[in-house]
């Protein structure tokens, strides 16, 4: 059985985000970009699906610039066996993603689609629920465990109030939480092989999909720096400040 796991280039979550000057976006010159980490996550899973006889095949995808290549090597140094890289310098928003992602699975037939279930740098946590409505697939969102059987998958999900099992029929979609499991480090070894490893191109129009933006972004502002917090003498005091200075009351 072949996976699928999608993987995005995003700014890498050690490296503190700032806004351009004139407020147009985030400043990405000279920043370290990297793999998102839920996603991360989805390619573990899917090798380790592999390692234990129950996939033949993990294939890594990627939507974005020529340099989401870079991400892509990444997934291939974990372990992954090739690499597809729908090529485009257009910021591509959730139903984007998700159509060409339908392209590709319709191309390639894969029985698990695996991928993040969110980026860290919009957190839209869309594109799974997206791809499953487009496909017509089950799906097993925020899975904290993936058990992959014979003809289907039983994914333990994390909800509002504790843990939830569902059992889906293949083919089927799930997206990661960070619990699901640790992710490897790409060894040198493994590194310098990924260099050689195959690495599709494509581009949207390749799948009849437009990737113009529905959305325009008005402005981007960094959040207000946090207050000092204060100390009151009485519950009374607590009481009028939320009423009257906090309004929350």
């Amino acid at each position: 059985m072949k996976i699928l796991v999608p993987v995005k280039r995003v700014i890498d979550y050690n490296v503190k985000v700032r806004v351009k000057a004139d407020g147009s976006g985030v400043d990405l010159a000279n920043v370290k970009m990297s793999m998102n980490p839920f996603d991360e996550i989805a390619v573990e899973e899917a090798l380790r699906l592999k390692e234990a006889g129950k996939a033949t095949e993990v294939v890594v995808v990627s939507v974005g610039p020529q340099q989401a290549t870079e991400t892509l090597r990444t997934g291939l140094a974990m372990g992954a066996d090739r690499g597809i890289l729908v090529k485009t310098d257009a910021t591509t928003e959730p139903l984007a993603v998700a159509k060409i992602l339908k392209g590709i699975v319709e191309a390639e037939e894969p029985g698990l689609v695996i991928l993040g279930k969110q980026a860290i740098d919009d957190d839209c946590n869309q594109t799974g629920q997206m791809l499953a409505a487009l496909l017509g697939w089950g799906q097993g969102t925020f899975a904290s465990k993936v058990d992959l059987g014979e003809g289907s998958v039983a994914v333990t999900r994390e909800v509002d109030g504790g843990l939830q099992t569902v059992s889906l029929k293949l083919p089927a979609i799930v997206t990661t939480d960070l619990r699901l499991n640790e992710p490897r480090y790409a060894s040198l070894p493994n590194i310098m092989k990924a260099k050689k490893k195959p690495i599709d191109e494509k581009t949207p129009e390749d799948f009849g999909v437009d990737v113009t933006p529905r959305l325009t972004v008005v402005s981007t502002a960094e959040p207000a720096a946090r207050q000092a917090g204060i100390k009151v003498a009485s519950v009374a005091e607590l009481v009028d400040k939320l009423k009257n200075e906090a309004g929350v009351l």
